[in-house]
């Protein structure tokens, strides 16, 4: 299994490309902005987005990251009753590292992390059609609580 740790400032470059392969339609100076604020910024407190960030390295190659979680507290999540809850923000395995238990790994650090600040429940989200993290989520014993249409409407 790949060793699993907290992202460290030399990580960025690598940290900014996965983030990249996740969220391909995000504007890549956003995402370099974001990575950037993290290390300035540490967060010390709730609703900052991410907290914390763990990374996964290649077992034979450990200076070579190979997934990531991003995770934080959240006032509320729909389906929980506690608060704060911790939240899975990000959470992304390169393609040819899954079904290693990489992902399960990245979880457990973030469920920990969660726990360690007192959350009780630990929750996250996928778009409905992402059935592929949907079976990863129930995978590690994530359940259904709702599925939502978001809607937006442009005022200007």
């Amino acid at each position: 299994m790949s060793p699993v740790r907290t992202a460290e400032p030399a990580d960025a470059a690598q940290w900014m490309a996965l983030r990249a392969a996740l969220w391909p339609d995000e504007d890549p100076t956003s995402n370099e902005s974001e990575v950037a604020r993290f290390f300035a910024e540490p967060a010390s407190r709730g609703g900052v987005l991410p907290e914390a960030v763990f990374v996964a390295t290649d077992a034979h190659l450990p200076n070579e990251l190979v997934g990531f979680a991003e995770v934080s507290r959240r006032a509320y999540a729909e389906g929980c009753e506690s608060s704060p809850v911790g939240f899975l923000e990000g959470w992304y395995v390169v393609p040819g590292q899954r079904r290693r238990g990489i992902g399960r790994a990245l979880v457990a650090a973030a469920e920990a992390w969660a726990l360690a600040l007192g959350c009780r429940e630990f929750a996250s989200d996928t778009l409905a059609e992402n059935t592929l993290s949907t079976a990863a989520h129930r995978a590690l014993g994530f359940e259904v609580v709702e599925v939502i249409r978001c809607f937006r409407k442009d005022l200007t």
